[in-house]
């Protein structure tokens, strides 16, 4: 296994495996992580010997956010001009299945992660959704379109208006995920179902992948849209700040609603 700062690589057959590699912050997903993984899923799917790409965290995280600290003080029109959301482009634009083999923590821009991969292995112990609603903002990287899609429009609306987690259980009882395996064997699981789906054509596997997005998102684009200009807004506004320096100084709270 070899190591891209904070993602380490790996072949096995036709399937490249990548690892998110942040364990102290709980894989916290910064700039600079994102766009080095989306590079790498783009060799990866240019490089005519993988099949297939598994995306991975470790045990106790897939990845538990973005990085808070990283915009707690920006503007709108500073988190415009960063255009950070370029990056998630190019994860969708990926050709080949990416498989996630999620254990422990799926939150925020995580669960955002999460939903751009193609099949979602998730180890029992996984806790997933969108909890930007408690540090004043909302989901901006297709959080409300994608989770809307998947589970409907009032498991989502609790979900990213109260902030509580889904477990595994409910996630694939209402669809977010395609399969939930014993704790003990959730990266495991994950490699085999990769390996399995490694087997087909790979002509074939990306025409497939191309026809069920294009299924589910037919109309996303203008809900991503809108959910982007939305989220920007927000950087305008003072539970912004208050929420984002509450949770990197570990306090709870205290928003004014301007």
């Amino acid at each position: 296994m070899t190591s891209e700062k904070h993602l380490l690589t790996a072949i096995d057959g036709s399937v490249a495996i990548i690892t998110i590699n942040r364990p102290k912050v709980l894989n916290a997903l910064n700039l600079e992580l994102m766009e080095d993984l989306a590079a790498l899923l783009e060799e990866f799917d240019a490089d005519n010997q993988i099949h297939v790409i598994l995306l991975s965290g470790n045990e106790r995280a897939w990845a538990a956010g973005a990085d808070i600290g990283d915009m707690t003080t920006a503007s709108s029109e500073e988190m415009k001009k960063r255009n950070q959301f370029a990056v998630w482009e190019r994860i969708k634009s990926i050709q080949k299945p990416i498989i996630a083999a999620v254990s422990g923590f799926a939150l925020g821009g995580g669960c955002e992660l999460m939903m751009h991969c193609d099949i979602i292995i998730a180890s029992e112990n996984a806790k997933l959704g969108q909890p930007e609603i408690n540090i004043g903002v909302m989901p901006g990287a297709g959080g409300t379109q994608r989770l809307t899609h998947a589970i409907g429009k009032s498991l989502a609306m609790d979900v990213v208006l109260s902030g509580r987690f889904l477990s595994a259980k409910e996630a694939l009882e209402h669809g977010l995920i395609s399969r939930v395996v014993p704790k003990e064997h959730w990266f495991e699981a994950a490699l085999e179902v990769a390996k399995q789906v490694a087997t087909k054509g790979p002509i074939a596997l990306r025409a497939a992948k191309a026809s069920v997005l294009n299924a589910h998102e037919e109309h996303l684009s203008n809900g991503l849209l809108e959910e982007r200009s939305l989220f920007y807004s927000l950087f305008d506004t003072n539970d912004q700040t208050e929420g984002m320096t509450a949770f990197v100084e570990k306090r709870k709270p205290n928003f004014s609603g301007t």
